[in-house]
């Protein structure tokens, strides 16, 4: 199978990545299989999320489906195997020079690739997407030859790129377009009517090489599920607490602007949000957060499960619809991005670096100098 509209993160449910409430393993894996049983067909995880743990959750929920029945998309890329935790940063992409040098890059992949798949239960992934890259990930033919041995070895279809965790790597995702669009058939970013930017800005380059789009985030932090209103509180270690003051009021304002849209359409705000990531150029697929809030009178997870779901096939927003949330929901330059950029003031970063000369020149021609 190829990619489905409609997508499940493993990052959902609180477990491995803090948001709302965390949902103990057994409703974790009820709402990975009601997902399934509702129509959602495409299944997403990281390998080093709960290093390994998401991957074997997941293969617990799919067990005994019929594998030719859904799609299964592998992400991988950081070193936990070997490669030392630091602290809220994580653990290492594999490219560090620490680690191993390219002539190493290959063997990591495929034995990265090879317990992932184990781990779900399955003998090949639909897609692999490499997770978080670093500057080498993005540049080197070593890691993409290395990628390209993964579909040599049966182990993947497909490949693509993941970038994160933050936003950004505009200048990098675009030169990975096209330096290896011979290789690279999907990519993930994040997109919302919140977020059109920097996202929005790489979909011509993917759409020019046949990339095709996979959007995360497109909730927008639990905002399009509706349940958080203003001066919501989240829980101690909820990452969503650390985002700047006011958050929450500033785009819930905005939504309040876009609402009437939804509603012209019969839509609403989740199936909003998404149709309005699918109604762009290149945009295939869709992969919400589902976050059960914590407090009083939130609607279960399964709630926003069987909501997503049931997305509308046919896309009711107009051209002029599109625009219009745009504007409503412009967020340029808002944050520093991550990625090459014009600002970095030098030493080593896996989240950041300079802006060389052939990305600057890669600017000039995709119209991409003022962004940074």
């Amino acid at each position: 199978m190829d990619l489905t509209r409609t997508v499940y993160g493993t990052w959902s449910g609180g477990r491995f990545m803090h948001f709302g409430e965390v949902l103990e393993e057994a409703r974790y894996i009820q709402a990975i299989q009601l997902a399934y049983t509702s129509g959602i067909r495409t299944f997403v995880s990281a390998d080093v999320y709960g290093t390994g743990k998401a991957d074997e959750i997941l293969g617990v929920a799919l067990r005994g489906i019929d594998r030719s029945t859904y799609c299964l998309v592998g992400t991988i890329g950081h070193d936990f195997y070997t490669g030392q935790r630091d602290g809220s940063k994580g653990y290492p992409r594999f490219t560090d020079a620490t680690l191993r040098g390219p002539e190493g890059y290959a063997d990591f992949l495929a034995m990265a690739a090879e317990k992932s798949l184990e781990r779900c239960g399955s003998d090949h992934f639909d897609l692999v997407m490499l997770h978080n890259p670093d500057e080498t990930g993005y540049t080197s033919d070593a890691v993409w030859e290395g990628m390209r041995g993964l579909k040599e070895k049966g182990l993947t279809r497909q490949l693509g790129v993941a970038p994160g965790p933050a936003n950004g790597f505009t200048y990098d995702m675009v030169q990975c377009f096209e330096k290896y669009c011979e290789l690279i058939d999907w990519a993930m970013i994040i997109l919302n009517p919140l977020e059109p930017w920097p996202g929005s800005l790489v979909l011509p380059a993917a759409d020019e090489f046949g990339v095709k789009i996979l959007t995360r985030v497109a909730d927008y932090g639990g905002l399009f599920h509706g349940d958080i209103k203003p001066g919501h509180t989240f829980r101690p270690g909820d990452h969503r607490a650390y985002r700047p003051a006011g958050w929450v009021e500033a785009g819930l304002e905005k939504i309040e602007r876009m609402r009437p849209i939804a509603e012209k359409h019969g839509l609403s705000l989740l199936h909003f949000a998404s149709l309005w990531n699918l109604a762009h150029p290149a945009v295939e697929s869709v992969v919400p957060t589902f976050i059960e809030e914590a407090g009083e009178g939130i609607r279960p997870i399964e709630d926003q499960i069987r909501e997503f779901a049931a997305l509308p096939e046919v896309n009711p927003l107009t051209a002029e619809d599109v625009a219009q949330v745009a504007r409503f929901g412009d967020n340029t330059g808002c944050m520093a991005l991550k990625g090459a950029s014009r600002r970095f003031d030098g030493g080593y970063c896996p989240d950041a670096w300079g802006l060389r000369e052939d990305l600057a020149a890669l600017a000039e021609r995709w119209g991409l100098e003022s962004i940074q």
